[in-house]
């Protein structure tokens, strides 16, 4: 019989306690901690985005009031053939650039990781110096190695007796020249990384295939590459982005030039803004541009599986 001290319990209903008090109050903490982060990147993301593209359909300069002209400024950008030959060099030096940079920082990762960890320090930190200088800086030192009377290079090639090259003067060379700084701007963190899912993977696939009698290639075809698919891919992405929107070297070793030959889509955008007065114009290059890269890193999602390995 129950007596009145005794608290009453529903059939089908648990008592109440401070669980999900306790999750509630969690919850507040956790938006309150990233509200810093929201209201940033609405100031500084989310805000010019949504100005930008309402100044792309207006004519405005910084002389005037805007005028809007609905799709003109979107209609220019698709008609002139300057923006797609700057797109379509934009791919050529990614081309140039991305796959080189992964097969390099791929061997240099398997390099460390076989090394002792005292070697393989001093070959993290020394691959990782490139990283830190800055790109105007070494936009400065390849100009100067690639110098056409007195630069290392040719120096170097004339022991061998070849004749001097025109290597940033050159249209032939130039887009070249500028793709080699870039990888190596780029081999620091890309190697890092690489590293960090090396060292990740079980060293139990290594000791099974290595009882079976596999050999470096074979462990690396088999076991490496596949638990690493999702690096790979998340590398392969971002070195996309990166590549076709590399704006210092063109800028400092060229200027764009010779004859546009290195024109990349931002310098191309950066160049219209500075000299038209229509700044509708590359707005609407620079979103187009953004639909781009989303467009190509969203084919790239689709066709290459990005699914998470179960052991």
């Amino acid at each position: 019989m129950m007596t009145e001290t005794e608290p009453m319990i529903t059939p089908g209903r648990r008592p109440r306690d401070g669980g999900s008090r306790t999750k509630y109050r969690d919850s507040r903490i956790a938006y309150l901690l990233i509200l810093p982060a929201v209201v940033l990147l609405g100031i500084f993301v989310a805000w010019p985005a949504v100005y930008a593209t309402f100044l792309s359909f207006q004519d405005w300069s910084f002389y005037k009031d805007p005028e809007f002209v609905g799709w003109r400024n979107f209609t220019n950008v698709l008609s002139d053939r300057l923006f797609w030959a700057a797109i379509g060099r934009g791919f050529a030096f990614v081309a140039m650039t991305v796959p080189p940079m992964l097969i390099l920082a791929f061997f240099f990762a398997s390099l460390v990781v076989s090394v002792s960890r005292r070697f393989a320090g001093l070959l993290k930190v020394s691959i990782y110096i490139p990283t830190i200088i800055s790109a105007v800086i070494t936009s400065i030192i390849f100009a100067l190695i690639y110098n056409y009377s007195g630069g290392l290079l040719n120096a170097t090639l004339s022991l061998f007796g070849i004749d001097p090259i025109a290597w940033i003067g050159d249209p032939a060379w130039a887009l070249l020249a500028i793709a080699i700084p870039a990888i190596w701007l780029g081999m620091g963190l890309t190697s890092l990384i690489m590293v960090a899912a090396m060292v990740d993977v079980p060293t139990e696939y290594y000791e099974a295939a290595a009882m079976e009698g596999a050999d470096w290639w074979q462990k690396t075809r088999y076991i490496t590459i596949p638990q690493m698919k999702n690096v790979l891919l998340y590398l392969l992405i971002t070195g996309f982005v990166a590549a076709i929107q590399q704006f210092e070297l063109p800028l400092v070793m060229t200027g764009g030039g010779p004859l546009d030959s290195t024109t990349l889509p931002n310098l191309f955008i950066f160049n219209h803004f500075r000299n038209d007065i229509n700044v509708g114009y590359s707005i609407a290059a620079a979103l187009l541009l953004f639909v781009v890269l989303g467009s190509v890193s969203a084919l790239v999602f689709r066709f290459v599986n990005s699914e998470r390995l179960v052991d």
